[in-house]
């Protein structure tokens, strides 16, 4: 009988591994608990360094002997593990060179297989007939026969029936393994070699905790899902674990949270009748009720001594710089100046026309906005360095050009920063660092966040956000255009395009690829994680392509046309941009470098192309490119995707909802976490081992509750020593310093 992988008893060959002996801790290094062979192994396999990496990794799922698949339903080709007997053993000399050939055959009463090995003569001595065991490797086919050559396999010394009945209904954990740590050889590692020698373990998780939800004591928990004998004992380690990551996660961002609301900031309180209340006074709108409660919420943190550390999330067009700029204001009432960093020059130059223009003549001339980025001929650099060194431009726009070491500020009290997922940590704390005093921080992101996103990826921030879009936004219509049930509507997107055109509006086309050639090795450009992994069997439409057919289209002849992606240079980028911006392009052809984007109020429609390749929070960042003005907006998400694939139900989802904080929710049942302790946010290999927050928001909030009113009552960990040292070992230096950072 044949499984995906097997639980390990004992192996014969086990004398030839180096094991050190005596007890270890979770701390251990992992060559004393494994011998430096296996844990140099495990190291280049997964990144194990202690026993306690070893040990957290635990199984990601249960077999059962009643799940195994008959032997003679073997299929070619495929790594499986078999149990099964051995009928007969034989060896031989090899007839072409020195050596010889061992060859034995098992079988589970369904069918034969062979199983081979060169040049490895004492194997006959442990093949002996009768003998049961676990045999893993690739089946493969010679002389019409199945075999398995080199096979790993493990053999039952105790075949007793007790032991058979007992192993027939334990069940059999599956790893996460390698080509070459198999499933049942890293259980075997655990259960034999490590489990045994652990000394007691501390739980970082206080006793009353544990005791008041019902959950396992560590140790026991361990032993549970490592080795359980029947699926209760899994499931029951499972939750205890589950919670005690949660737990544990949710202390180390509240400890670095006030961590960092110990270190001093100067106060910025509002000055009445100064820059804010002018500003005020002077709106031409009324500000939405969320822009009120986030602003206040802001304007109470700028006027403590500590730093505002506060993540400001909201739909594309919901106000979040009406609001970043009344905290600059705020700022600037008691002298100190802001900076507002930008990932593009483009959004750079953007941000500042827009402040100046709400600003109005009188505010700008008083605190004189400067932009700072590196389109600046070098005298305009200087001035503008001379301007935020002196102190007299009390708000300076710009991209990474403010981070240069050149340039210095008077009083730096504020930064923003704006889609801060476009900037690694090391560049935001290199601005940061040209305060004199620890600024305040103000971070806007128009990706929405599901609120178990926000207590895990940012739990160390305030979360304020913006639902509401101010009054007179126009709405958006979006549309699936189904090629597989539709082809002939395709031609129809292209006569659409045409009459926005026409109208004198302009269209953004967006491509998942740049070129033909990089369509056709599916390498898409900034493609999400939560894609399809099986794509249609057609290339991807590619800009250059793409903006070809457009081109000899009869029905877009005279329009003013142009490309945008990636490989351009920055210049080159800005350059499409800003004439799309001002007008004299009506339709560019893109790749997703157009998700953050400038405001183009005449931008009335945008084509996505194959939309199936796409991520939901991607599509719904493109979708919010159009109806920006006075303009009503047209998405048309154009897809072969058949429906009931993945892709396709991505794509209806967006179309059907403007809700971007409802679809960040089906966004996240279809992402990985990331790395939720490194800077890796979103898609790539998570750090968290069993919690997922697409799933565990109850857990998560009531570990955070525990954990916050255990720091409150004891906000050093003096008395809960274990679960300081758990969080030491689980936030690493760089971890450590992206939360501080972020």
């Amino acid at each position: 009988m044949a499984q995906t992988g097997s639980e390990p008893t004992k192996r014969s060959v086990s004398q030839h591994d180096d094991v050190p002996s005596g007890p270890v801790t979770l701390a251990s290094p992992l060559q004393a608990g494994i011998g430096p062979r296996q844990a140099a192994l495990f190291h280049r396999a997964f990144g194990h360094e202690t026993v306690g990496d070893l040990l957290a990794h635990y199984p990601r799922r249960y077999a059962h002997r009643g799940e195994l698949t008959a032997l003679a339903e073997l299929p070619a080709g495929e790594d499986v593990t078999i149990v099964a007997e051995v009928k007969s053993c034989s060896k031989r000399a090899m007839r072409q060179r020195h050596g010889s050939i061992v060859e034995a055959t098992i079988s589970d009463g369904t069918g034969i297989l062979t199983l081979t090995f060169f040049n490895q003569a004492w194997r006959a001595n442990e093949l002996i007939p009768g003998r049961r065991g676990t045999f893993a490797g690739k089946v493969n086919r010679y002389k019409n026969s199945l075999q398995l050559t080199h096979p790993d396999y493990e053999l039952f010394d105790d075949p007793s029936e007790s032991v058979v009945e007992a192993w027939q209904i334990r069940p059999i954990p599956i790893y996460p393994a390698t080509s070459t740590l198999a499933s049942w050889k890293i259980a075997k590692v655990i259960r034999e070699t490590v489990l045994p020698k652990l000394s007691d373990v501390d739980d970082p998780m206080p006793a009353e905790v544990a005791a008041e939800h019902g959950l396992e004591q560590f140790r026991v928990a361990l032993t549970g899902i490592h080795t359980p004998t029947d699926d209760a004992d899994w499931r029951k380690a499972r939750d205890a674990l589950r919670f005690q990551e949660a737990f544990v996660l949710q202390a180390a961002l509240l400890q670095e949270r006030a961590r960092l609301r110990e270190t001093a900031a100067t106060a910025r309180m509002p000055v009445p009748g100064k820059y804010v209340a002018r500003f005020d006074a002077a709106l031409p709108f009324q500000l939405t009720d969320d822009q009120q409660a986030v602003g206040e919420q802001i304007a109470h943190d700028l006027a403590q001594p500590v730093p505002m550390n506060r993540l400001v999330q909201g739909e594309v067009g919901s106000g979040k710089t009406v609001v970043a700029l009344r905290a600059m204001l705020q700022v600037a009432d008691n002298g100190g100046q802001s900076a507002f960093l930008a990932p593009t020059e483009v959004l750079a130059s953007q941000h500042l026309r827009s402040i100046v223009a709400a600003l109005g003549p009188d505010l700008s001339a008083e605190l004189m906005p400067t932009l700072l980025t590196g389109r600046l001929s070098a005298s305009e650099r200087r001035k503008a360095m001379l301007r935020a060194i002196s102190g007299q431009a009390q708000i300076v726009v710009g991209t990474h050009a403010l981070l240069g070491e050149n340039v210095s500020f008077f009083d730096l009290g504020l930064v923003v920063v704006d889609e801060q997922h476009r900037f690694g940590v090391e560049q935001r704390d290199a601005l940061r660092a040209k305060a004199s005093s620890p600024p305040h921080q103000l971070v806007l992101t128009a990706t929405p966040i599901p609120r178990t996103v926000a207590m895990t990826v940012f739990g160390d921030l305030d979360v304020s956000t913006i639902a509401q879009l101010p009054a007179g936004r126009q709405r958006i219509e979006s549309f699936v255009v189904p090629l597989a049930e539709h082809p002939r509507w395709e031609s129809r997107v292209w006569e659409r395009a045409a009459e926005e055109i026409a109208a004198g509006h302009q269209v953004f086309v967006v491509c998942p690829a740049i070129s033909a050639k990089e369509a056709e090795e599916e390498e898409l450009e900034g493609g999400d994680d939560d894609a399809d992994s099986a794509r249609p069997p057609t290339p991807a439409a590619s800009v250059e392509q793409t903006l070809a057919a457009v081109r000899s289209d009869p029905r877009l002849a005279g329009a003013r046309t142009a490309a945008l992606h990636g490989r351009m240079s920055a210049d080159d980028k800005d350059a499409v941009m800003l004439a799309f911006a001002a007008g004299t392009l009506d339709l560019i052809v893109a790749t997703t470098v157009i998700e953050v984007g400038v405001d183009v109020p005449n931008a009335s429609a945008m084509i996505v192309l194959d939309a199936d390749r796409f991520g939901v929070s991607q599509l719904h960042q493109l979708r919010g490119r159009v109806g920006r003005g006075g303009v009503p907006g047209l998405c048309l998400f154009v897809t072969a995707a058949e429906p009931g694939t993945t892709g396709r139900e991505r794509v209806d989802a967006v179309a059907a909802t403007l809700d971007g904080f409802e679809l960040a929710e089906a966004d996240l049942e279809l992402r990985r976490e990331g790395d939720v302790l490194g800077s890796n946010q979103s898609g790539g290999r998570s750090s968290l081992r069993l919690l997922r927050v697409a799933r565990d928001g109850e857990i998560i909030e009531q570990a955070r509750a525990d954990a916050g009113a255990m720091l409150d009552a004891d906000p050093h960990l003096e008395g809960h020593p274990a679960l300081a040292s758990a969080i030491a070992s689980r936030l690493t230096d760089r971890s450590r310093d992206f939360l501080a950072r972020a």
